[in-house]
């Protein structure tokens, strides 16, 4: 298991020492600052998270064949969460070999897949473009295995616990889309992107999650999402006058009315929109 993933191999379960790894080898291609808006959400929504929690873990799982999603990482979550560490994650031995000279305070790489090696709950597991090889109907099952790794909820300090994000973005990061789950399983999706790219919403249905890309057809929520989404676009075309990030807006504030977004103008103004989970959930 990697996060650029365009190999399937048939094995299901290798096995490393003591320990099964679980997952798939795949081409691990990557980029640097590829994963830049969903760390950018990250510090934004979960930095409070991080910041309460004593010495945090997050895992770049899968981090491909360059350990650069999991450099950059660690100083996104460093602005907002000092003590922070991060462990790269990958399941095939010579990129762990090879990512290893980038180690650092803070910063280990680690041969593991879905069973997230590490010695303590990561307070978050960030997993792009990891999925896009499953099959969908595997998906729960993984969902259910990391969220099973994450720090659980402390109700006495208020901690809501840790946090996976998981989600596709293109090959600079101009698109992307991601799940948000917590130690009790999805909560939220975000739809994230560069405003000067974008023809119309509807463009990022390419970069849904495997959770959700097959489900992009009458009769499903995120189907209706995106339909009710580029209508908003298009009623908002006047504010294209001043500017991408005005329409975009404008067109947010509009869909709030029958859809239950979690965010606000502050998020907007970075070209995001988060969506309560249940409200895009398939219909199966």
């Amino acid at each position: 298991m990697t996060s650029r993933a365009t190999t399937r191999p048939h094995a299901r379960l290798r096995s490393s020492g003591a320990a099964p790894v679980v997952g798939t080898v795949t081409r691990g291609t990557t980029n640097p600052n590829r994963l830049r808006r969903m760390d950018r959400w990250i510090a934004a929504t979960h930095g409070a998270e991080l910041r309460r929690a004593d010495a945090p873990v997050a895992v770049d799982l899968g981090y491909g064949a360059a350990p650069w999603t999991a450099v950059e990482l660690l100083a996104r979550l460093r602005a907002v969460a000092p003590h922070a560490r991060v462990v790269g994650i990958e399941i095939e031995p010579a990129r762990v070999a090879a990512a290893r000279p980038y180690e650092r305070d803070g910063l280990v790489f680690r041969h593991g897949g879905f069973e997230v090696p590490v010695d303590r709950r990561p307070h978050l597991i960030r997993a792009a473009n990891v999925l896009r090889q499953y099959d969908e109907a595997e998906v729960a099952a993984v969902w259910a295995r990391l969220c099973a790794r994450l720090a659980p909820a402390d109700p006495a300090t208020g901690s809501r616990g840790g946090l996976l994000v998981e989600g596709t973005c293109d090959e600079i990061g101009r698109r992307h889309v991601w799940v948000a789950l917590g130690p009790e399983g999805p909560r939220t999706v975000t739809f994230a992107t560069r405003l000067g790219s974008l023809e119309r919403p509807s463009d990022l249905a390419e970069r849904l999650p495997k959770a959700l890309i097959h489900r992009n057809v009458p009769g499903e929520p995120v189907h209706a999402f995106l339909r009710d989404f580029d209508r908003a676009w298009a009623a908002a075309a006047p504010y294209a006058s001043y500017g991408a990030r005005q329409r975009w807006i404008r067109a947010v504030r509009d869909l709030t009315a029958d859809w239950p977004v979690t965010d606000g103008p502050v998020r907007w103004r970075q070209g995001e929109v988060t969506v309560c989970w249940e409200a895009l959930a398939p219909r199966y």
